[in-house]
């Protein structure tokens, strides 16, 4: 066993994290910030002090989880939350408010933008309590405060911040009624008993989560979702997991870009789909897609949407900042189209067929998504974005061999960057 094995292991055992879901790169660098900070002579004296220090390990779990979110992140998402809110609640005849849970929680901008949502819904606060949960308790602290800088707000439609947060010299703090709807406390998702002594929720929201899983590990972590979530509830994923709970037993409610899923006993699982080469034109006709936010990888830190890289062509470079800019504002079916017509007028080049993929990958286009990554890295075979994203869809297609192969292309290309940074 290496050294650095027995961190993969432990990081396994704790969170649930799949090395081959991030790389092994993302976990080495966190042992050897740590190591320098415990001012540990080596690998060997750091594990002998993690072994012994429940705060060193809460410490090393900080150092691989670096939160990536925003407020109203998926906006369809809560739009889809405010309706299905309303009609549950005839459901039930309003005797009793609706329970809503966000899983894992990160920094709070999920279950403060839940609240908002069904605020501005019409809903009354004793109508509904959301709880957020997450597993880093520095996340959940920030939270807490619930105190956010202009990171937190991407976009165009910032109406909701006039309404839901004071302005403060650090910051927009969320309003005091919007903060009363929502519990936080730290939990971890592997416990098989989390939340078991309280009733099921109505609506759960674990997004981007399941993917940096191994399948028995996804497997267990949807048995603690699916007896969270009540009988008739709904469970709002990430982008890139519905194929995964298709293949669970779930099914798609049926509105475009919620991303939402019910828990119906009467679903038949949906089979593995085979992957196969796919030859794809060039230009796509325009399609409503959802927002095209970078996949949350929560363990790892990420740029959102990478900027774009130089090029000596002034109207190249025109246009792929516009494709970025339209992109981070969530409008998919523009930026598309921004797509169709830099390949139209220049040289292909690797970065736009990278967006054109994560537009199809958040559209839940899996075939679609992995040929425009896969041309992405014909043309530039190191294109960090497009290793990643691809290996995340090969890992949740249960290729774990691929995958790695992918990470380990990823992890050289930025001990390469690194080095060239330092020169």
């Amino acid at each position: 066993m290496s050294s650095d094995q027995r961190f993969f292991d432990f990081l396994k055992e704790r969170i649930g994290l799949d090395v081959t879901s991030v790389g092994p790169a993302i976990i080495e660098r966190a042992v050897r910030q740590r190591t320098t900070l415990s001012q540990a002579a080596n690998a060997d004296e750091y594990w002998q002090l993690l072994q012994g220090s429940r705060d060193e390990q809460q410490a090393l779990i900080e150092a691989v989880i670096v939160p990536e979110t925003w407020f109203f992140r998926y906006p369809e998402s809560f739009a889809t939350l405010g309706k299905l809110a309303r009609k549950r609640l005839n459901e039930l005849n309003n005797m009793r408010a609706l329970r809503i849970l966000s899983l894992p929680c990160s920094t709070g901008e999920e279950p403060y933008s839940i609240a908002m949502a069904l605020l501005d819904a019409g809903l009354k606060p004793h109508q509904f309590k959301v709880d957020g949960m997450d597993v880093s308790p520095l996340s959940v602290d920030k939270a807490r405060r619930a105190l956010y800088s202009k990171n937190s707000f991407r976009g165009q439609d910032l109406d909701y911040r006039e309404r839901h947060f004071t302005p403060e010299q650090d910051g927009h703090r969320v309003n005091e009624n919007v903060r009363d709807q929502v519990r936080l406390q730290v939990g971890n998702v592997l416990d098989p008993v989390l939340l078991a002594n309280e009733p099921p929720f109505d609506f759960v929201f674990c997004r981007n989560l399941l993917i940096y899983f191994d399948q028995p590990t996804q497997k267990q972590v949807f048995e603690v979702l699916k007896g969270l979530t009540h009988i008739d509830g709904v469970l709002f994923i990430g982008p890139a997991e519905g194929s995964l709970l298709g293949r669970l037993g779930m099914r798609s409610i049926g509105i475009p870009q919620s991303f939402a899923f019910s828990r119906h006993s009467e679903a038949q699982p949906e089979p593995l789909p085979t992957p196969k080469p796919v030859s794809l034109p060039v230009n796509q006709p325009l399609r409503s897609t959802p927002p095209a936010p970078v996949r949350n990888r929560p363990f790892a830190g990420v740029t959102p949407l990478p900027a774009t890289r130089a090029s000596a062509n002034p109207d190249s470079a025109t246009l792929l900042a516009n494709i970025a800019a339209l992109a981070n504002e969530g409008k998919s079916a523009e930026a598309r189209a921004a797509c169709d017509q830099y390949l139209r007028s220049h040289e292909p080049v690797a970065q736009v067929f990278y967006w054109l993929g994560l537009l199809s990958d958040v559209a839940g286009l899996t075939l679609e998504a992995q040929g425009y990554y896969r041309k992405a890295l014909y043309l530039e075979p190191q294109h960090p974005e497009a290793l990643m994203h691809l290996a995340a869809l090969l890992q949740a297609q249960g290729d774990t061999a691929g995958a790695r192969r992918l990470q380990e292309r990823a992890a050289r290309s930025s001990r390469t960057a690194d080095s060239e940074r330092k020169r």
